[in-house]
Parts: C-alpha cells; structure tokens; sequence
C-alpha cells in the first residue's frame, strides 16, 4: 500500500485555524465576564444607595395616658365573723380552705356564762311579771296608788327588754356560715379569750365574684369615673389579660396612707382565682376616651428635646424627616399632640441610619404596639 507522506506547507492551515478558534473564544470568555461584572457592580450600587428599615403605622389611642396601679384580688363578699359576746372560744370545726354552706356552725364560745347570765334575765323578768299581776289586783282594791303600779308596770318591761338582749347575746355566741362560700383566714384558735367583735374567721361567698382592690393618688383619681375600663394582669397567670371595669371609688382618702381606695370587678375571672393575689392594674380614664392621639412605637423617635422631637415617614420608597410634638410617653407607646397621622408608616428599625429624603427598602411592616387594644378604647 502505498502512503501519502504530508509535507509540513500541508499542516499549516489547520494550525492556524485552531489558534483562530481559540483565540475568538478567549475574546468571548472575558466580554461575557466583563458584562457580568459590570452588572453585578450596577446591583451591588444600586443596593448600597437604599437602607433596609422596618416600618409601623401610626395609631390612634387616648388623649391622656393610662393609669397603672397594683392591687390585690379580692372576694366581693369577704366577711370578717366574730362573736357578739366576749369569752373563751370552746371550738372551731373549719380549717382554712374548707367549703361552707348556708348554716353551717363554724364556731362557738363556751356557753356557761351567758347561760348564767340567760338564766338570771329569766328569773327577774318572772319575778318582775308577777309583781305587776299582784300590784294590778291591789290598785283594783285601792290599797296601792297609780304611780305604784306604774312603777311596777315598767319594772316588768325592763326585765322582759333584758331578757331579749340576753337572747339575742346567746343566739350570737355562735357563729353560723352566712351564705355558701370558703375559709379565707382563721385569725384565733379554740381556748382563747376573744373580747366582743374580734373576728375569728374571714369567709368569702360566691354570690358578687371578685374584685381588685387598689388604692390611687388624688391627681390620679380626678380622671376617673364608675364604668371605666380597666385591664388586669395576675403574676399567677402570666401572659394572661384579664378585663374589668371600675366599680367603686372612695369618698374620702384613707388617714394612713393619705390615698383613695378604688375597686376593679373582674368580668370571667379564672375558675379557680383566690383572695390574696397580686394584680397589676391598667385604667384607661373617660376624658381621654372623649378625644384621641397618635401613637408612635418609641423607637421610630430619633431625637428629642422637650416636647419637640423627629421621624422618619414613608413616602413612597423615601424617608422624609418630620418634626412633630410629644404628648406624653406611655408603655403603649409616644403620643403625639401634632406632626403625624393615624394610618401613616414611619421608620422604626433603621431610622438611627437615615437622612432625609433617603431612598429606603421596606422589611418588614408591622401595626404600631398595642394597636387593637388602642383602638378598642
């Protein structure tokens, strides 16, 4: 077989073309990466002139800030027994947390004495009865004068009047549950001497429910009326928000401390609720439900001084900066007399980093704190 033998003027071209190829494709290469990286550049700018921010709108809430308060929860009916009569008591049949009926003897003194004393009361008044029987047939024989057997008529009547007090006495030398309910607190133990009204058992019924006992500054109190609205947090029941509504207001401060005592009832209270728990109290007065404020989250303020003080509203993909006057701070949040309005958005998260007029990339958007809550109101 015969073989062809390629001179290397042959081989020539095809080299050329490859070193051609490849070149063109290097050329390719480094423009598609050079675009690339002119975009990415373009993107990275693009994103380097916008701040990233978290925005809330602006509430509407009361015109004067709530009045917080702690308290203690309370049995409406919660009653302090105790004996009429002084003595030694002879028994106690409950113990601390027991539930009572209508009824139900709870305690009794030793009953020597006032039977004594009873016995006595009967005596005399018998005696003082048959006196005006024996002075009636003597006056109706002229042997006594009227004003005798008027003084016999009133020394009966005296007698059978100490002889009720007696009774009555006896009747409550024993102590009787008055209504159903529980033992709150047994404040004395069998033998003791208790003199007359000392209580000896604290008993809850369940007719009224429960109430939250306070006690409230005079500035605080002028604010208030019956029917205000109030909110209550129990430390037993944490996370748990409980309303309520302002049932009596005292007429006169309390000579100690100088301060009103106030009464919350709780509506739906929890089933098993006690007298003694700690309360954290909320009120929200009837003058600042008559007008309303906006409300702010407290971070979207930037700077301050006084009253007068910044923001960062949203206005489109821009943060304009705006002077506005604050109210008042409350743990709802800054209520402002004047700059802002409900249902604007304003910078919270990021405003620390902005200027005005700067282009921002909205996050996240959430309502302003406590918003349904200052709406309810």
């Amino acid at each position: 077989m015969t073989h062809i033998r390629r001179s290397p003027l042959m081989q020539r071209p095809t080299t050329r073309t490859a070193v051609a190829i490849t070149a063109l494709a290097v050329i390719v290469l480094l423009t598609y990466a050079l675009a690339l990286t002119g975009c990415s550049s373009s993107a990275a700018g693009s994103a380097a002139n916008h701040t990233a921010v978290h925005v809330a709108a602006a509430t509407a809430g009361p015109a004067t800030p709530a009045i917080l308060s702690n308290g203690v929860v309370a049995n409406k009916d919660e009653m302090r027994l105790s004996f009429k009569v002084a003595g030694v008591i002879k028994s106690i049949h409950v113990e601390e947390g027991e539930t009572v009926h209508a009824g139900e003897r709870l305690a009794e003194i030793e009953q020597t004495e006032i039977n004594a004393q009873l016995e006595q009361a009967r005596a005399l008044a018998e005696k003082a009865q048959r006196d005006l029987a024996r002075g009636e047939r003597l006056y109706a024989d002229e042997v006594i004068s009227l004003e005798q057997l008027q003084d016999l008529r009133t020394a009966a009547a005296t007698a059978r009047a100490q002889l009720q007090g007696v009774q009555f006495n006896r009747g409550y030398s024993v102590i009787t549950a008055p209504a159903d309910g529980v033992v709150l607190r047994k404040l004395a133990q069998e033998r003791e001497l208790v003199p007359a009204g000392q209580a000896v058992l604290v008993v809850s019924a369940h007719g009224r429910g429960y109430v939250v006992r306070a006690a409230l500054a005079d500035r605080e109190l002028v604010q208030l009326q019956l029917g205000d609205p109030a909110e209550v947090r129990l430390d037993a029941y944490a996370g748990r928000l409980l309303q309520g509504t302002l049932s009596e207001i005292a007429g006169a401060a309390d000579e100690k401390t100088g301060l009103f005592p106030v009464e919350v009832r709780l509506e739906s209270p929890p089933g098993a609720l006690a007298s003694g728990l700690v309360a954290k109290l909320r009120l929200a007065p009837a003058a600042g439900r008559a007008r309303t404020l906006t409300y702010l989250p407290i971070s979207a303020v930037v700077e301050g001084s006084g009253d007068a003080a910044s923001v960062f509203v949203v206005d489109g993909t821009r943060a304009r900066r705006r002077a506005v006057r604050v109210a008042f701070i409350d743990p709802s949040g800054v209520a402002l007399a004047a700059g802002v309005a409900p249902g604007e958005r304003v910078v919270t998260d990021g405003a620390l980093y902005l200027e005005d007029n700067d282009p921002v990339d909205i996050v996240s958007s959430a309502a302003a704190p406590r918003e349904a809550d200052l709406a309810a109101r």
